[in-house]
């Protein structure tokens, strides 16, 4: 009998998908915690538990079995222990747990209702600093109470909701600290009516540093400061100047510096991510990456600076044309910044043994999901620790993509094609045009799992980083800025041209479009401007940038920065900058998705563009889904995400 060719990647192949991120290096060097996260469509929920695996290779092991997600393992200084947070019962909100390094039972620390984040361990081992919201009106426990009216909500603030986490003006975060031993309840260290995140510990353990916006003006702008306060608690004190956005803070080994990302603009999108270092004491910021021309982060979470034990250098985590890189900084600045882990890649995680020998980190490339790896300080020796996919990447046929260079209006962009399951040469097939979000994100060489789904299905798929992508200079992500739907949606058209003339295999009569958020927006857009494309499908999408304005959890903010102009002082740039504008243009077939809890891009985005379109009898068919919020295409319940390709593919398959 012979071997079996690989099938195609289908929906149901997300629940088969083992994803590795957090690795955390022990102080021993000799193994790594990370986390293992799979979708359950029987419990229809995401399973995480911690594993451990050795750096001499062997086998890995599940190390939680909580029934639910354990997740942000962290090794106490000492290697004794393991926490992490973890929701283990009904209902109940993520808290604070720590068990032996060695196994053993965990003990929770934690009862709050709100839950817990942030966890890290005083220098001694002995306590945890974390965050914790603090407040908001709670369900009574009260049967008859419960079926009484909610009071009403008194809003004095723009910022008060937030996708994902809904109302948060009565729910302000705050450090807080706790015995690791659990002898003692949680002690709250900051209060007030703003939100404290990321606390550090000083080398001695005696203070702790926090992000803060607590300045007059924290509700209009986006500056945000870094604070010191004793670790047994009393008044803060500011260390920086209030010049623009930062975050994650980390002490040099000697205590002298704190290291963060950030930048000097206030007010202002597209700027890059810098690293910059401070005196402990406060005083004046030195950017360590100005001359770098990247951004010094990836668009879904950021990567703490991490210190070398010496304090001379710093590891951190860079986005450059498509791939997300590990370079090492001089700490002094007087050295360029030297690129450690590179390759055709995503590094989603990373992690620094105590001695500064070894580097753990997970990582990603179009063909395979997220594994631990290992290598030397200096990026050597590099190896993978875990082959949690090997056996489903044998199963299933992954098509690695093409990478396309092209030029329009002075800059060199990309754009990558995958060729679809069962390619044969002579032969062309159906096409999808996908538009990343944003717009300040990247599409690259991570694993995503929408591309092989669609290549599976018998699509060729091509995906590009229009100007305002980051990771190719400061200039190409502001090109963006005040020109929604100018020069963006022609490097998109660009990109299909650049396609269509080196892939004879694409079918330029079988052209589909797609795209989510900022990329719903391109999405919507693109099909009001051609007729190139025989179907659409625009999800979660600005449709009109005046409303979103007023209505989004950002937008207040967002729709400034990136029109560069309030709607009262330029009506008519929203009008002409909104794809509802020209919903009379729309020929094309439109499915539109949206989800109902969705508070970046509300309901009503998609509501107005579907009656536009009903209301001309145009081809539109408008998909909601209860209970899911703005991510629900990359963290949605399963079931919905599995239902949500099923729309997908059925749309398309009529059209192409």
């Amino acid at each position: 009998m012979g071997e079996t060719s690989p099938r195609a990647m289908t929906p149901q192949d997300l629940t088969l998908i083992r994803t590795a991120s957090d690795p955390q290096i022990a102080p021993d060097g000799q193994r790594v915690a990370f986390v293992v996260t799979m979708l359950s469509t029987e419990h229809d929920e995401y399973l995480s538990n911690i594993w451990l695996t050795r750096t001499d290779g062997s086998a890995p092991r599940r190390f939680t079995t909580g029934p639910g997600r354990d997740t942000k393992p962290r090794w106490s200084p000492d290697g004794s222990w393991l926490a992490f947070v973890s929701a283990r019962q009904p209902d109940q909100k993520q808290q604070l747990y720590v068990m032996p390094a060695d196994g053993g039972e965990p003990s929770c620390l934690t009862d709050l209702t709100n839950g817990v984040d942030d966890i890290v361990w005083s220098p001694d081992s002995t306590r945890l600093a974390f965050t914790a919201r603090v407040g908001g009106w709670q369900e009574p426990e009260d049967e008859d109470e419960r079926r009484l009216s909610k009071p009403a909500r008194v809003i004095t603030a723009m910022k008060f909701k937030f996708n994902g986490e809904g109302f948060v003006y009565d729910r302000r975060r705050h450090v807080f600290v706790v015995s690791a031993d659990g002898d003692s309840e949680p002690r709250q260290l900051t209060d007030g009516d703003w939100d404290d995140n990321e606390p550090a510990w000083a080398p001695d353990g005696q203070s702790l540093v926090f992000t803060s916006a607590r300045h007059a003006d924290w509700d209009y702008d986006n500056a945000i400061d870094l604070w010191h306060v004793a670790a047994n608690g009393g008044e803060p004190k500011q260390l920086t100047d209030t010049s623009g956005p930062l975050g994650t803070p980390s002490f040099s080994p000697d205590g002298s510096q704190i290291a963060f990302l950030g930048s000097r603009y206030l007010n202002e999108a597209g700027r890059n991510v810098q690293v910059f270092t401070l005196p402990a004491a406060g005083g004046q910021p030195q950017s360590l990456t100005a001359d770098l021309d990247r951004t010094c982060t990836s668009f879904f979470e950021s990567q703490r600076p991490i210190w070398s034990p010496d304090g001379s250098g710093l590891y951190i985590v860079v986005e450059d044309q498509g791939r997300i890189h590990v370079y090492r900084l001089d700490a002094s600045g007087r050295t360029p910044a030297a690129c450690i882990i590179g390759g055709e890649c995503h590094v989603t995680g990373a992690s620094l043994s105590p001695d500064g020998t070894q580097i753990a980190y997970t990582a990603t490339d179009p063909v395979s999901p997220a594994e631990v790896w290992l290598c030397n300080a200096d990026g050597t020796g590099e190896r993978p620790l875990t082959d949690l996919n090997g056996e489903w990447k044998r199963e299933v046929a992954l098509s690695a993509p093409q990478r396309l260079r092209y030029t329009r209006d002075g800059f060199d962009l990309d754009c990558w094609v995958i060729k679809p399951h069962g390619f044969t040469p002579g032969q062309r097939y159906p096409t999808l045009l996908n538009i990343h979000g944003g717009p300040h994100m990247s599409y690259g060489y991570n694993f995503f799992d929408e591309f092989q789904v669609y290549a599976g299905a018998g699509y060729t798929v091509i995906y590009t980083n229009p100007r305002g992508s980051q990771g190719y200079g400061e200039a190409f992500t502001r090109a963006v800025l005040g020109d929604w739907g100018g020069g963006d949606y022609l490097d998109c058209m660009a990109a299909v041209d650049t396609a269509l003339s080196q892939c004879d295999f694409i079918d330029a009569e079988r052209l589909g479009v797609m795209g989510g958020s900022y990329g719903g927006f391109m999405t919507s857009w693109t099909i009001g401007h051609t007729q190139r494309f025989k179907a659409a499908c625009s999800e979660r999408a600005v449709n009109n940038t005046y409303t979103l304005f007023g209505t989004s959890d950002i937008g207040h903010s967002f729709s400034e920065m990136e029109s560069g102009h309030l709607p009262w002082d330029n009506m008519q740039w929203y009008i002409d900058h909104s794809p509802l504008t020209y919903a009379k243009d729309i020929e094309t077939p439109l499915l539109i998705i949206h989800s109902e809890n969705d508070l970046r891009c509300l309901m009503e985005q998609a509501e107005q563009l579907f009656i536009a379109l009903k209301k001309q009898r145009k081809d539109v068919r408008f998909v909601r889904f209860p209970d899911e919020n703005h991510e629900l295409s990359r963290a949605g319940r399963p079931r919905h995400r599995l239902e949500r390709f099923g729309f997908i593919l059925d749309w398309f398959q009529s059209y192409l």
